[in-house]
């Protein structure tokens, strides 16, 4: 299966709804992003609240235990920032 993904900073971003994750499912750690709140201009969509969720990829554990850090984002460009610099200091 070679699928081609959007990428961030050579990670893949996959969307579902208002549901963004930023890494790849096989490393150890990704990044799931919230849509909270969405503004309209001129007929687009941008969202102007996210939550980022740091989590572990462990299936074992339940999505409370797999989150270790948290934060609020007002766009996406920030929010993705962010992403990248937790995947990069838990090298991922």
């Amino acid at each position: 299966m070679n699928e081609q993904y959007m990428t961030y900073k050579t990670r893949p971003v996959v969307r579902c709804g208002k549901t963004i994750y930023y890494g790849s499912m096989a490393n150890e750690y990704v990044v799931m992003m919230n849509v909270i709140s969405e503004t309209s201009e001129h007929e687009v969509s941008m969202a102007n609240a996210i939550q980022c969720y740091l989590m572990k990829t462990d299936k074992q554990l339940n999505p409370m235990q797999a989150i270790t850090q948290k934060a609020e984002r007002g766009n996406l460009y920030e929010a993705l920032e962010l992403a990248a610099a937790w995947l990069t200091r838990v090298k991922c």
